[in-house]
């Protein structure tokens, strides 16, 4: 079921801060180089990241902080505008405040994830979003093992790397299950990917994921091997 926007009289007010003052930061040229650089998947304002906090600081100014509601109706709000910004925007307000959302936010991340989907707001997630409330919630993961066999290979991607920041908490065999499940997909984002939480996970336990290499390289793509790799 897609989650409805609900009700929030912080989101109103947030929203209407945010789409006054955000404009004042665009740049035609610069939001012309930035949807060029992310393959036309959205229209940019334009807005350089540093100035965007600025910006969003004096959105939040005063503001008290948000409940599971508030959270959702700004990120589903955020996600329906055009300009990029504002997902960004979404991203890093539910980064800050995702430790008030219960185990009951994740479908409201996966309508997040699988919106106008690209790597640039589904890794935010999956770190930032997806990894806090599984840690937050063990009870969780039977839904990341769903999502790793989802069809749609953003949900897979964020499956994949919702345990990058987890460190000495990473469930390995998870980690290494994952990384075999999705080992013959055929898209560089999930070979990307595959790479990538395994060298995270390599700062930890360095010998752990040679070890998976070794055994795995005929299951993997020589990408994911490279990527898993290059620091060790």
């Amino acid at each position: 079921m897609t989650p409805a926007v609900p009700r929030s009289e912080l989101a109103d007010t947030v929203m209407e801060r945010l789409t006054a003052l955000y404009p004042t930061g665009a740049d035609p040229v610069r939001a012309a180089g930035a949807a060029a650089y992310m393959k036309g998947v959205a229209p940019f304002l334009g807005i350089y990241t540093a100035e965007r906090r600025v910006l969003s600081r004096t959105v939040l100014a005063g503001l008290p902080a948000p409940d599971q509601t508030d959270c959702a109706a700004i990120a589903l709000r955020c996600w329906a505008l055009p300009e990029r910004e504002y997902a960004y925007f979404a991203a890093d307000y539910l980064r800050r405040h995702i430790r008030r959302c219960s185990s009951g936010f994740l479908p409201v991340v996966r309508r997040l994830v699988t919106t106008v989907s690209w790597w640039d707001t589904v890794d935010a997630l999956a770190a930032h979003v997806v990894g806090p409330l599984v840690a937050a919630d063990p009870a969780l993961r039977t839904d990341m093992d769903a999502w790793i066999d989802d069809d749609d290979m953003w949900v897979a991607r964020t499956a994949l790397l919702h345990q990058l920041r987890y460190k000495e908490s990473t469930d390995t065999g998870r980690l290494f299950g994952y990384c075999l499940r999705r080992g013959d997909h055929p898209d560089f984002f999930i070979r990307k990917a595959i790479g990538w939480c395994l060298r995270e996970y390599a700062k930890t336990d360095p010998d752990a994921v040679r070890d998976f290499v070794d055994s795995a390289r005929d299951r993997l793509s020589p990408l994911s091997v490279r990527e898993a790799l290059k620091n060790l």
